[in-house]
């Protein structure tokens, strides 16, 4: 058996735990530069901050002409397999 890389079809972290994570670490973050540092689509990225409000993990507010992020860190994860820890258990690993 050996050691190989793991092929591009799947990675361990989702594109919505890249935003969150980069919305985390910034909430003054802009679009363009979560996408930069994702390598996705500034379209990709909005419609990915789209799930995350409507699910109730992110909120957002206008300050002048840029957005201001809020992560919800008390809420639970979303799989029942992922169930017990909250956002900010699994933000708290991932932003180390």
């Amino acid at each position: 058996m050996t050691d190989r890389p793991a092929g591009p079809g799947w990675t361990f972290l989702t594109n919505h735990a890249r935003v969150l994570v980069q919305i985390a670490r910034d909430p003054g973050i802009r679009v363009r530069d979560i996408a930069a540092r994702c390598l996705l689509t500034e379209r990709a990225v909005q419609r990915i901050i789209v799930d995350l409000e409507q699910a109730g993990y992110l909120s957002h507010e206008r300050q002048g002409r840029a957005n201001h992020y809020h992560v919800i860190a008390g809420k639970q994860l979303r799989h029942p397999a992922d169930a017990g820890p909250t956002l900010a258990e699994l933000l708290a690993v991932l932003l180390r």
